[in-house]
């Protein structure tokens, strides 16, 4: 089993400004994240490219979006390794199925570090703690709704990530008889368009609706759009990213069904996902194969004082 660790906001500070003194130089790094028409990548990207010109200002960064295409991923990887870089930073498309993919980078002497979602065989993973985030942003639902009601769970593409955001919130809503869950195991595909379209399905199957959780930030906000095309109101929706565009519709009067989103640091992720695979270049093992990031629940109420994603991280 995988050993875990935890890192609170000092503990995560102390870390990153841990560099060894005689680092081996970072000199080639590629990047194969799920989709760059997604803010959540695009900000890891710039995390991963930040720390790595931080290691080295003449790193050759190269960043690929695989589109949820695990052939398209595998291809990503044996170009990194036929480029010769030195680290591979990996958002998996699948845990188990991007092995034999991983093991041959190893092979060829490059440090391979998942990040937001976990790889079998990886040197390390950075992620979310996605479990914890499906919890409390299906915990505001139960708490809204006094524990009880109809509500659905809008799945996603099936990676670790979003795995973990479901268990967290099937924790929850299991513990309340009163919850009772219409549907989980649709695919909002991870995008906007994918959870209007199956938001448009909910909306025409089921007349009454409490709320839904969806696992990402675009999922929630094409919900919305679907609710508000077919003139639903006074449902619940709830999601996982703290993304800049549900920052916006927290704040925003006119989208009152949008409450509650677990905030990711994408940026962060990145930067300590390369910082470790810096460290393993130079023989510093990590004191644990996962590290977790804690998750914060992001509401109409506090989102005044969130930080997001767009603050200034450059210390």
């Amino acid at each position: 089993m995988l050993k875990t660790i935890m890192l609170a906001g000092a503990a995560t500070a102390l870390v990153l400004s841990t560099v060894p003194s005689s680092a081996k130089e970072l000199k080639s790094i590629g990047v194969s994240l799920g989709s760059m028409g997604n803010p959540f990548f695009v900000a890891l990207s710039k995390g991963a490219e930040f720390e790595a010109k931080k290691s080295n200002p003449n790193v050759k960064i190269t960043t690929v979006g695989f589109e949820y295409d695990l052939g398209k991923q595998v291809t990503q990887i044996d170009n990194f390794i036929a480029a010769g870089v030195d680290l591979i930073l990996l958002n998996p498309g699948d845990p188990k199925a991007i092995g034999p993919a991983i093991k041959k980078a190893q092979g060829a002497g490059i440090v391979v570090v998942a990040v937001d979602t976990a790889a079998e065989g990886a040197d390390a993973t950075v992620t979310t703690n996605n479990v914890q985030a499906g919890e409390i942003s299906c915990q505001y639902i139960v708490d809204k709704l006094g524990g009880k009601g109809e509500v659905i769970i809008e799945n996603g593409p099936q990676v670790s990530a979003v795995i973990d955001r479901v268990v967290g919130c099937k924790n929850v809503f299991s513990k309340n008889p009163g919850i009772k869950v219409l549907s989980s195991d649709q695919d909002g595909k991870g995008s906007r368009e994918g959870g209007l379209t199956v938001a448009q399905g909910y909306l025409t199957r089921f007349p009454k609706i409490d709320a839904i959780f969806a696992i990402n930030d675009p999922q929630a906000i094409g919900t919305d759009l679907a609710a508000r095309q077919q003139n639903r109101s006074g449902m619940i929706i709830t999601a996982v990213d703290g993304a800049p565009d549900i920052e916006a519709a927290l704040k925003d009067p006119q989208a009152p069904q949008i409450q509650a989103s677990a905030s990711q640091d994408p940026f962060f992720m990145a930067r300590r996902a390369v910082q470790v695979g810096v460290g393993i270049l130079n023989g510093q093992k990590p004191a644990s194969t996962v590290e977790l990031l804690p998750s914060k629940l992001v509401t109409r109420d506090n989102v005044a004082e969130y930080k997001g994603w767009t603050s200034d991280r450059s210390q």
